[in-house]
């Protein structure tokens, strides 16, 4: 084709574009390429009035100039817009679902983290009674292998053999055991109370009026409220079961029996036949 054939029939667009501007439709592959395209495109333009615009990339800046998609106006608007709309409900649906299992996971995992967290308290406060417990329980055992040591220091203290090294040994000894809990208990004069009194000796007596420890035979010992050893001691009641008497009522009456048996005996002598008569 000569220049001056394309003088006389115009510019030659080819418009390469993927998506027709006035259909709105996918263009096939190579339409825009082939050579005939570009001369319909020409002629095209040629046949439009001076009122129509030109279909070019500038055409759809222009005011009414939009596509009949983007206006609503393409084919199958309607069913389109309904299946949109039926997609929303069923998102919507779907997201309610997902949000109430996800509630229910929620909840279940609360759950289960408040049992875990309880069973951990429990399971340390067992820990702690029970380390508490053993502790107690070796300390018991050290102590009353002790005892037996801290009754011969006693007795020296008692007769005044307790002087010199062996007091001071007696001392720290007795401080020690103290700083672990061990303190005694069974002072003379106090009442006597089955639950940490052991009574190895009885006797009535008329200067108390209840069951009372007249004498401390060895203290007790405890630490904290348990006992590790009562005290031996000997009890005195006022009067026996009996009623009646007191021990310093027992010595005559046991006179006037020694009498009355004398008595009989001497009668008894007085009766007696003599056989040289």
């Amino acid at each position: 084709m000569s220049a001056s054939e394309e003088e006389s029939q115009g510019p030659i667009i080819r418009d390469r574009r993927r998506i027709d501007p006035v259909t709105g439709q996918v263009r096939q592959t190579g339409q825009s390429a082939s050579p005939g395209a570009g001369q319909s495109s020409g002629a095209g333009q040629g046949s439009r009035g001076p009122g129509q615009a030109r279909p070019g990339r500038h055409a759809v800046s222009k005011p009414g100039s939009l596509r009949p998609e983007a206006a609503g106006a393409g084919p199958g608007d309607g069913k389109d817009g309904g299946k949109n709309a039926d997609n929303g409900s069923n998102g919507g649906a779907k997201a309610d679902r997902q949000a109430a299992d996800l509630a229910v996971k929620l909840a279940e995992r609360t759950a289960d983290l408040q049992r875990v967290q309880a069973e951990y308290a429990n399971y340390r406060k067992r820990v702690d009674r029970d380390r508490t417990a053993v502790r107690e329980f070796a300390l018991v055992g050290v102590l009353t292998e002790l005892l037996p040591v801290l009754d011969d220091i006693g007795r020296a203290r008692d007769h005044e053999e307790l002087t010199g090294g062996f007091k001071a040994v007696a001392d720290a000894l007795e401080s020690a055991v103290g700083k672990l809990g061990l303190s005694t208990f069974g002072k003379q004069g106090e009442a006597f109370d089955p639950n940490i009194h052991e009574a190895l000796m009885h006797s009535y007596s008329a200067d108390v009026t209840e069951p009372t420890c007249v004498q401390v035979l060895q203290p007790g010992y405890k630490v904290g409220e348990r006992i590790l050893r009562p005290a031996r001691v000997a009890v005195a009641e006022p009067t026996d079961p009996a009623g009646a008497r007191t021990t310093s009522d027992e010595a005559p009456a046991s006179e006037d029996k020694h009498d009355d048996a004398s008595g009989e005996a001497d009668a008894a002598d007085d009766h007696t036949p003599d056989n040289g008569d």
